[in-house]
């Protein structure tokens, strides 16, 4: 009956109890786990990647991960012994506790969508076929925001190193990695205009950097920059004129 319970409160389905035969081997029937502390929250159409992720170790931790890939068994013909319908039956309750754990791991638009759907592996390929497909668009979406952005004279400098830092995250997060040389070239080729001087004497270094090490040096220039711009104001020429 604990089984019971806990598709109860995951699924707001009532399960009828199950009834095992009489010698069904033990392995045929999953014994899911009273916790469930890895519950991912649920997916409402974004970041399906990472809540895939999340739901198939959840899914796993309740030794039902399986069903998302196998599919029904079937009774051959002369195959009614007992043992073999037993074995179908608790196929078939294991993939309907995994269907559900997915379907209540969805918001309740995604639900109505999905929920026609008759196994669990025909419910997963779908959400796969479905979100993947928008996830590559998304990665194209990253790209070009990355290929576009461009650092300007009136922010800055390290601010918007940061932002661009987020975006190469993104970029990594979705499976596409770049290497730390790369990211280093492309900060300095997209440093603003007033920092050409800079960006030459970066381009030109002969010693690696990488980003952490890069940041330090645009951080400590910026502030060189700023002294230079506090030292050279009106105002400050004006105090050195009147202190003559």
């Amino acid at each position: 009956m604990a089984t019971e319970t806990n598709v109860q409160r995951e699924t707001g389905h009532v399960v009828p109890p199950q009834v095992v035969p009489h010698g069904t081997p033990r392995a045929a029937a999953v014994t899911v786990p009273a916790s469930h502390g890895e519950k991912p929250e649920k997916f409402t159409g974004v970041d399906f990647k990472r809540w895939q992720q999340k739901m198939l170790f959840y899914l796993t931790m309740l030794n039902l991960a399986r069903f998302l890939t196998e599919d029904a068994p079937k009774l051959n013909e002369g195959e009614g012994d007992v043992e073999s319908v037993s074995a179908v039956e608790a196929w078939n309750h294991s993939d309907f506790l995994c269907r559900n754990y997915v379907l209540n791991g969805l918001a309740d638009s995604l639900y109505n969508v999905f929920c026609e759907k008759k196994t669990a592996k025909e419910l997963w390929e779908s959400l796969d076929r479905k979100y993947k497909t928008e996830d590559a668009g998304a990665k194209k979406f990253l790209v070009g925001r990355f290929l576009d952005f461009k650092m300007v004279d009136s922010k800055p400098v390290i601010s918007q190193v940061q932002e661009l830092q987020v975006i190469l995250h993104e970029i990594h997060g979705e499976g596409m990695t770049l290497s730390e040389s790369f990211q280093v070239a492309a900060i300095v080729e997209k440093l603003p205009p007033a920092w050409k001087d800079f960006k030459n004497y970066l381009k030109h270094k002969r010693k690696e950097m990488n980003v952490e090490e890069l940041i330090v040096r645009l951080r400590i220039e910026e502030d060189n920059k700023s002294s230079e711009r506090r030292l050279f104001s009106p105002v400050a020429a004006k105090a050195n004129v009147s202190s003559m």
